[in-house]
């Protein structure tokens, strides 16, 4: 899964407005962060396999520190403590939230998986529902969930009175960004090599996360 993951950044929005859109974002990927990362070091695997799954070439066969269940239970706890003092009216119940989006990255991957994904950091006894093996089903599922959960943040933004044009246009725009991302993940030629895929998985989590920043921020009094 890809930009399926922010609807729970949109969805936490909806729940706990105080908290930045680029905090959310943060959290929804950073699994994803931590493992382009440790691939990049080395410190985990993947192998490009192009055909591997009808939506995806990557074959994830060693990644126990970041995508294990308990190594990702482990991140939400540290993400949801580190990225609450970005958060300005920052509480425990915002750690919570904000971890518990962080979480939802492996519950996202669980849909769409091989079983790549172990219980312990050991990488014993993998999971995975294999959506990826289903092109157009795992395609929609991401794009539709989206759109549900944009409209939950706006709603929730209009009934607080803190709706404006700019705002919602800045939605709809960050929806289409998103589309266009997933468009050239999906239809685009295979990554050439685990880093460069890594690479790039770094620059359009960072550009995402600051487009939902553009989108969230205050107008000038």
């Amino acid at each position: 899964m890809f930009v399926g993951h922010y609807s729970a950044a949109f969805a936490a929005k909806a729940w706990e407005r105080r908290i930045p859109l680029w905090v959310l974002f943060v959290a929804a990927q950073l699994v994803d962060f931590l493992w382009a990362i440790f691939v990049l070091t080395g410190v985990e695997k993947v192998r490009i396999v192009p055909g591997l799954m009808k939506a995806s070439a990557l074959d994830l066969y060693y990644m126990p520190f970041t995508h294990s269940l308990v190594g990702a239970a482990l991140w939400s706890v540290a993400g949801g403590i580190a990225l609450n003092f970005a958060v300005r009216a920052r509480s425990t119940a915002t750690a919570v939230l904000i971890g518990l989006v962080v979480f939802s990255h492996w519950i996202g991957d669980l849909l769409v998986h091989r079983p790549d994904l172990p219980l312990f950091t050991d990488g014993s006894m993998k999971l995975g529902l294999g959506m990826w093996n289903y092109f157009w089903p795992e395609l929609a599922l991401e794009v539709v969930l989206l759109p549900i959960t944009i409209h939950l943040w706006l709603r929730m933004e209009r009934k607080a009175d803190t709706i404006t044009k700019r705002k919602i246009a800045g939605a709809w725009t960050l929806f289409g960004l998103l589309v266009i991302f997933q468009c050239i993940d999906k239809f685009g030629p295979p990554p050439m090599s685990p880093q460069g895929m890594a690479g790039s998985a770094l620059a359009a989590y960072t550009v995402l996360a600051g487009a939902a920043a553009w989108v969230d921020k205050r107008p000038p009094s």
